[in-house]
């Protein structure tokens, strides 16, 4: 059966159900109504004959029933009831609307109303079954003297209600046809909602949907017209830093993302950008979404580009090397020409002299113990940077007040590394020819802290641009195709800086150029012995 013959099958049943429900409540409560009606009308004309002084009076002649059945018939006929019987207290009716009953005893029995109550209820007299009432009429000094029985036949009675009941019925089956024909409607209106498919389609096509959203490599973040995040997978989750991707779903996509992004995602922009998300470049495809000619959102694509800029970035320096060996390689030759023109003159000391004089000038370098760096990767980091430093022609060096000692596993290294190679190089391209880099790392200055600072004699960071040089895409120089982008090595460095608790600052340096100083956090020696001492008592203690 199909989904539409299954909604229009269930929502039939379901009005027909209510209106069933509600037509037996309508009559019910039709019935009460129109015997209630009778029952005040009864109630009030008995208790009017029994309050007649007529009546009352009638007691006393020696023919009651000539004066009380004139009376009685009037009323009667007026409160348009079946019948109005007057009796006395053994029963003796006084009046009827049969003439020949006038005398006889009441065929029901008139205990209640000779008591003094009023009776209300259906019995079977001589006119047949009828809807009655029954009250006590009270001589002068408060005693019961007779009785006056008001009723209507219940065949009259159901008359009545069935002639209220055929508008109550049509109104009924009309709720039903429409009910019925709004159903169909509203089956139609949901299959064209639902594309026309089927439940199995539409699980086939939510079972696809999830297994492609969560199984391609690549993250996909859609958002509506309102700025609404409606879609997220487990990869975008994942380049995006987030815990829980179904968290973010109805939030404002600038309250989750970082603003670049953010703004890439709600401008639906048909093209690629690279992005700086947190700590990681992502290649980002943004495009509006359209449904039917109308345009519901924007969708982005996001690809993970952080190890293709490193190697951009190294290759940029491999580069650098290169030229500077083969700039190097000329310099090398002439000072061999020198010294093969001495030693063929035969001034062997000469040429000792310009040996001596000239110095090794390689690539090579070496961090001595006495450098201050205790930490192995961090020392080749240094050395590496220098050599590329000194092919450029610029002097890199090492405050000989830097120290770091060996790092624990529970340090940041990783996150050391980043930032410290990231000043570096931003430092090396600050400074022309001949310049100086000066690089300190102390662990020592401030407890469980390590600072690094970096001084360039570069052109400087001018004050007023010194809180936007850490944003990202805000650099002196452009990149160059094929290069890496500009502007993030220093926006990574304060995101790493802030996201361990420490700090990134920059200022003018004393060798005129600009001075970088970032503060991350560092467990010193005395950390690492302090936690390996809880560590041994906690577990001493549990044992």
């Amino acid at each position: 059966m199909t989904l539409g013959m299954q909604l229009l099958l269930l929502q039939i049943v379901i009005v027909l159900t209510t209106v069933v429900g509600t037509g037996v409540a309508a009559v019910w409560m039709q019935e009460q109504q129109l015997r209630d009606a009778y029952e005040d009308r009864m109630v009030a004309v008995a208790q009017s004959v029994a309050g007649l002084p007529v009546i009352t009076e009638a007691f006393d002649d020696l023919d009651p029933a000539a004066t009380i059945q004139p009376v009685a018939e009037v009323v009667r006929r007026a409160s348009d009831v079946t019948y109005i019987v007057v009796a006395n207290d053994l029963g003796i009716r006084y009046s009827h609307p049969n003439p020949d009953r006038i005398g006889e005893k009441v065929s029901t029995d008139p205990a209640i109303p000779l008591s003094g109550q009023v009776y209300v209820g259906t019995q079977t007299g001589t006119l047949g079954e009828s809807w009655r009432v029954k009250v006590p009429i009270f001589a002068a000094d408060g005693e019961v003297m007779g009785q006056v029985s008001v009723g209507i036949l219940e065949s009259e009675l159901r008359a009545d209600f069935a002639g209220g009941l055929t508008m109550l019925l049509v109104a009924l089956v009309a709720a039903a046809v429409i009910g019925v024909v709004g159903s169909a409607w509203i089956g139609r209106v949901i299959r064209r909602r639902i594309y026309g498919l089927e439940p199995d389609e539409i699980r086939a096509l939510l079972e696809t949907r999830e297994a492609m959203l969560h199984g391609i490599r690549e993250g996909l973040v859609a958002v509506d017209d309102n700025g609404r995040i409606v879609l997220m997978n487990d990869a975008a989750a994942r380049l995006l830093d987030i815990d829980e991707p179904a968290a973010v779903l109805g939030a404002q996509v600038d309250a989750v993302l970082d603003r670049e992004l953010a703004a890439f995602i709600a401008s639906g922009e048909d093209r690629e950008t690279l992005v700086l998300s947190g700590e990681r470049v992502l290649l980002v495809h943004g495009d509006r979404v359209g449904v039917d000619g109308r345009e519901i959102g924007s969708i982005a694509i996001l690809r993970d580009r952080t190890e293709l800029e490193t190697v951009l970035r190294e290759l940029e320096g491999a580069q650098g090397l290169a030229e500077g060996l083969r700039a190097q390689s000329h310099e090398f030759a002439n000072k061999l020409h020198v010294v093969s023109g001495l030693l063929e003159l035969g001034h062997v000391e000469a040429a000792i002299a310009f040996i001596e004089r000239v110095g090794s000038g390689g690539a090579l370098s070496t961090l001595d113990e006495h450098d201050g760096i205790g930490d192995v990767e961090t020392a080749a980091l240094v050395l590496a940077k220098r050599s590329r430093s000194q092919e450029l022609g610029i002097e890199l060096r090492l405050d000989p007040e830097s120290h770091l000692d060996a790092a624990g596993d529970d340090a940041p290294r990783t996150e050391l590394l980043t930032v410290v190679g990231n000043l570096l190089d931003n430092a090396i391209e600050a400074c022309v020819l001949g310049g100086r880099v000066t690089l300190s790392i102390r662990d020592d200055l401030e407890p469980a802290t390590v600072v690094v600072r970096v001084d360039d004699d570069g052109p400087g960071v001018p004050e007023d641009r010194r809180a936007a040089i850490f944003e990202p895409d805000v650099s002196e120089k452009s990149a160059a195709p094929g290069k890496a982008r500009r502007g993030i090595g220093l926006t990574i460095v304060t995101r790493i800086a802030d996201r361990l608790g420490g700090s990134a600052a920059v200022t003018a340096s004393p060798t005129g150029g600009a001075r970088f100083t970032v503060r991350l956090p560092w467990p010193g020696p005395g950390d690492r012995e302090r936690a390996a001492t809880i560590a041994a008592a906690d577990l001493g203690a549990r044992a």
